[in-house]
Formats: structure tokens, C-alpha cells, sequence
């Protein structure tokens, strides 16, 4: 019954924009954008978030005939950035970055100033990193089912690091705990830099992370598998985990762009188009691939079934490894 209102709740939010928008914004659509569009992303400079949004978004402003002014306000796991859309005019011009923790995870585990369901309307996903699970050359095994055998046989003695509690960078480890009958110990850190430096110098042995992937190529670590739909360019030899048996429960670690409640459907949907005609060009496929990440646009609808589907699906994670902050 959880599991159905959830959905029920977020589809009709959705589908209710069109009613809660203001009469002066409906009469102003059709020349939509006049003036620059702001687009708030929640967290600091020159991470994937920021860095795919920029990619994205910069292009989807020129398609749209206007710039794009990216207001980084970081802070409390997206929280913050988050509460100031929600309070915002719905006129069109201000606009959020949302990851997938934000809108799927979170919400799970700790009260949250937003709700993910109520306050926002998906516009597109834009964007989805590449997961290397990372390995520290210290550990005896050559593959993924040498790790699962070495990891069976050293219950608790394998720590696995991520950027934080409540993490997509943690879920994929517990996930991993689950579906390959291990039991790894979480070890969460302030960001997934300082993880991805106590991996290299063996303080941990596995650490599922964006930041692995130039360490994984130079052959600084081991990997033998991609946590994500595809294989990761940079190495087409090592498979992804879902080729493996492994990874299927839970989602990707997607980047995605919503509005707040009360935005017109037909901004919304223009907005969605332009994301949509910007992750198709070339360029911008190269400048996500260099960066890491790769482009996985979805349009509004099928972004907002993706939030309500992972969201439940994160949620049975959270219960069955009875993680807690």
C-alpha cells in the first residue's frame, strides 16, 4: 500500500501542474524564455553534478534563444538548493538539478525541507555517470567471482568506502552485499575524493565511485566490473555487473532537471525538448563521455515514472540492509 501511494501521490502532482499555475504565466508561455533561466544545482563547483548540468543545460539555453545563468548554492546533501526552488516563483525561468539520491534515497532515511513527490515537477534526465567499482590492488582476486569467493571467506574483513551516508556510492555497495551474499563493512567518508585516496593507499578495498574510473585506466586499481547500464568507454573490457548477474537491483546514478510546482506544462515541456536536442549532438555526447558520464535523456513522463520506480525500489534496499543515519 506504501509502494502504491507513493506513485499514486507523484502522478498526481505531476499531472496537476496545469491546474495550481498562474493565469499571468499561462498567458506568457508562448514567448517563453524572454530573460536568462536559471538553473540551481545543489551542489559545489566541479563535481559530475555541476559538471554534466553545465554540458547540458548551456546548449539546451542557446537551442531555447537565451543564456543560462548556473547558481551553485551546496550544502546538506542538495537540501538547501532544493528548498529554495520549491519556494520559488513557478514562472519558468528557475529551474533544479536533481541526482538521484535526492529525489529516490534520501527521502527514505531522513526528513527532508522537500518533498520530492509534491514539490517538483521532472522535467528530463539529462545525464548518468559511470560507476567503476574499484578494487585495491592489495586484494587477492583477479575477477568478480574470485572477489565474491575471497569476500565469502572474509566476512567483515573487506571495508568498502563511499562519499557519505545516504549515498548512491553506498547503496551500490550494499546492493552488492545483498545479491552476491557478502558481507563488506560500509565505511562512509566526506566526499569521495578522500575515499577514492584511502582506496589507493589500501586503507579500504572497494569503493563503487565516478572518482575510480582514471585510476581504473591507469591501472591503479583493479575492476572488474561497471556499475551501469553500459560498459565505460575508457575500458570496454571489463564488463558491467548486470553482464555478470549482479546489479539489478536499485537504479543509476542519473542527473536530472525539475521545476517547481505550478511551472506550466507547456515550459516544461519545451524545456524537456531543448535538454532532449542537446544530449543528441555530438559535442555534447564527447564533452559527457570525456567527463565520465554519458547522456541518458529522458523526456518529462518517462523521467517521472524512472523517479517513482527507483524510489521504490531504493526504498527495499534501505529496509532489507536496514541502513540508518
Amino acid at each position: 500500500m506504501a509502494r502504491q501511494g507513493l506513485r499514486r501521490r507523484f502522478l498526481l502532482s505531476a499531472s496537476g501542474a496545469s491546474v495550481m499555475a498562474a493565469p499571468a504565466i499561462l498567458s506568457a508561455q508562448g514567448a517563453w524564455p524572454t530573460r536568462q533561466v536559471r538553473v540551481v544545482i545543489p551542489y559545489p563547483p566541479g563535481g559530475p553534478s555541476d559538471v554534466t548540468t553545465r554540458i547540458v543545460l548551456e546548449r539546451a539555453g542557446s537551442l531555447l534563444g537565451q543564456s543560462i545563468l548556473f547558481d551553485n548554492k551546496g550544502g546538506a546533501s542538495g537540501a538547501i538548493g532544493a528548498e529554495h526552488v520549491k519556494n520559488s516563483v513557478p514562472d519558468g525561468y528557475t529551474f533544479l538539478m536533481v541526482t538521484t539520491a535526492m529525489v529516490c534515497i534520501t527521502q527514505h532515511l531522513q526528513p527532508l525541507p522537500y518533498d520530492p513527490a509534491a514539490d517538483f515537477i521532472p522535467v528530463a534526465r539529462h545525464a548518468t555517470s559511470w560507476i567503476g567499482m574499484g578494487i585495491s590492488p592489495k586484494v587477492p582476486s583477479n575477477s568478480l567471482q574470485e572477489f565474491i569467493t575471497y569476500a565469502k571467506a572474509n566476512p567483515g574483513k573487506i571495508n568498502f568506502g563511499s562519499a557519505g551516508l545516504a549515498t548512491i556510492t553506498q547503496l551500490y555497495g550494499e546492493i552488492f552485499n545483498i545479491e552476491a551474499g557478502v558481507k563488506m563493512v560500509h565505511v562512509p567518508y566526506k566526499g569521495s575524493a578522500p575515499a577514492t585516496n584511502d582506496l589507493l593507499s589500501g586503507e579500504i578495498q572497494v569503493q563503487f565511485d565516478p572518482t575510480t574510473l582514471p585510476h581504473i585506466a591507469a591501472g591503479r586499481l583493479k575492476c572488474f566490473a561497471i556499475a551501469s547500464d553500459k560498459r565505460w568507454p575508457g575500458r570496454l573490457d571489463i564488463p558491467t555487473l548486470k553482464e555478470q548477474g549482479y546489479g539489478k537491483m536499485g537504479g543509476d546514478a542519473w542527473y536530472g532537471i525539475v521545476a517547481p510546482k505550478g511551472t506550466a506544462p507547456e515550459i516544461v515541456n519545451r524545456m524537456s525538448r531543448a535538454i532532449g536536442e542537446a544530449t543528441a549532438m555530438p559535442d555534447i555526447n564527447e564533452k559527457l563521455v570525456a567527463s565520465g558520464n554519458y547522456p541518458s535523456y529522458l523526456e518529462a513522463l518517462a523521467f517521472r515514472e524512472t523517479i517513482v520506480r527507483e524510489a521504490q525500489s531504493f526504498g527495499e534496499i534501505i529496509r532489507k540492509a536496514d541502513i540508518k543515519i
